[in-house]
């Protein structure tokens, strides 16, 4: 069975379920993606910082730069100074920047995966009822992650969980979706303990995994590559402490390590530090190369093997997740070319660890029972 466990559903940016926060989410999402901003006129790079003050998740104070959607193009664009940018964030195949369950089935097909689980974002769908629309659309192929306000925990505790609660007892979600950097919004306080204790505790007694997104630490902690490190691993540092104090809940890193931070050359340098949480066996991470780099290598990625050869020695592939993030990874390469580069050219990869990573690994974690091949 292939098990794609990051891709999203989502409805059109600036439709009814979206309104004006999800556009200010959407305009400080593009201002901090490493993707080029464009001048749409001779298409020239353009800096991006305009649309929001750099290295922030601040939405509260946005300047005006006519941030809007062309639907037909497929793309968002901005002015200033009476010049229009883009930025190719979305791939740009999405019409009405939407991409609907449908839509999703439809590659699922094409490129032979089996299932998918579907992440949330802030700029792209946070309702749990739309969450459970998809999933109920394709019952035996689609799951999806409960999201989570994590900037609303310390000041409104119960509501969060009541909407938590309620998106995975009655909506049936599957699993929680949990963006750390949002939680710093609020301060630099950790987000695993403190006032996000009682969140935690209602969290896990709803038994299903949890599957964080690290960033680098408190808002406004971004000031060089190596602080940037160093703050990440601080990250990995709180999770393998999360996990100690929650041994019985399942856990996963979303994307996974942010390889761009651990560059050196054409090579992945990756420190010890990195391993550190998946020492216990409840916590795993994604397999997921060609969306965060693939603008910088190209396929089959021969630069990343090695990267992929020390997770397997170092993690182990029973904590290896196979995902995509899908539409988004179409910026630079197939679907079906986001399994091949794994199944036909890592071939230091056992026929065990190859079933694992693109499969039984996330079958366990979700709870998945069917054998299907």
């Amino acid at each position: 069975m292939i098990i794609d466990t990051h891709t999203y559903c989502f409805p059109p940016l600036d439709g009814a379920n979206g309104g004006e926060e999800r556009m200010k989410r959407a305009q400080v999402a593009h201002a901090l993606h490493h993707q080029p901003a464009l001048r749409l006129r001779d298409r020239e790079p353009a800096p991006s910082g305009p649309l929001a003050p750099e290295g922030t998740l601040d939405v509260s104070d946005l300047p005006d730069v006519d941030f809007h959607v062309e639907h037909e193009a497929g793309r968002v664009v901005w002015t200033v100074d009476g010049e229009d940018y883009t930025k190719y964030y979305y791939p740009p195949s999405l019409r009405d920047l939407q991409y609907t369950p449908q839509a999703l089935i439809g590659d699922m097909d094409y490129a032979g995966v089996d299932v998918a689980l579907l992440h949330t974002d802030p700029m792209l769908e946070r309702h749990g009822a739309f969450q459970a629309e998809c999933v109920s659309a394709y019952p035996d192929r689609i799951l999806s992650m409960a999201p989570v306000d994590e900037w609303r925990i310390p000041s409104e505790p119960d509501a969060v969980i009541e909407e938590l609660t309620e998106n995975i007892r009655q909506r049936r979600l599957h699993a929680i979706k949990f963006m750390a950097s949002y939680a710093y919004t609020n301060g630099p306080e950790p987000w695993d303990d403190g006032v996000y204790r009682p969140f935690w505790e209602a969290a896990t007694a709803l038994g299903v995994p949890v599957f964080f997104s690290l960033g680098s630490g408190p808002t406004g902690s971004w000031t060089d590559a190596a602080s940037e490190r160093q703050n990440y691993l601080n990250e990995l540092r709180i999770l393998a402490r999360w996990s100690e104090r929650y041994p019985d809940t399942l856990c996963s890193v979303t994307h996974g390590f942010p390889w761009r931070l651990f560059l050196d050359g054409d090579s992945i340098v990756l420190p010890e530090g990195v391993w550190t949480p998946f020492r216990s066996p409840n916590c795993s991470i994604e397999v997921s190369f060609p969306v965060r780099i693939g603008d910088l290598f190209d396929f089959p990625y021969r630069q990343v093997w090695l990267a992929l050869e020390q997770m397997v020695e170092r993690i182990g592939a029973r904590q290896l997740l196979w995902g995509t993030d899908m539409p988004f990874q179409n910026r630079f390469c197939t679907y079906r070319q986001s399994r091949d580069w794994i199944e036909k050219y890592c071939d230091f990869l056992s026929e065990e660890d190859l079933r694992l990573i693109m499969g039984e690994t996330a079958a366990r974690v979700l709870g998945i029972r069917s054998a299907r091949s």
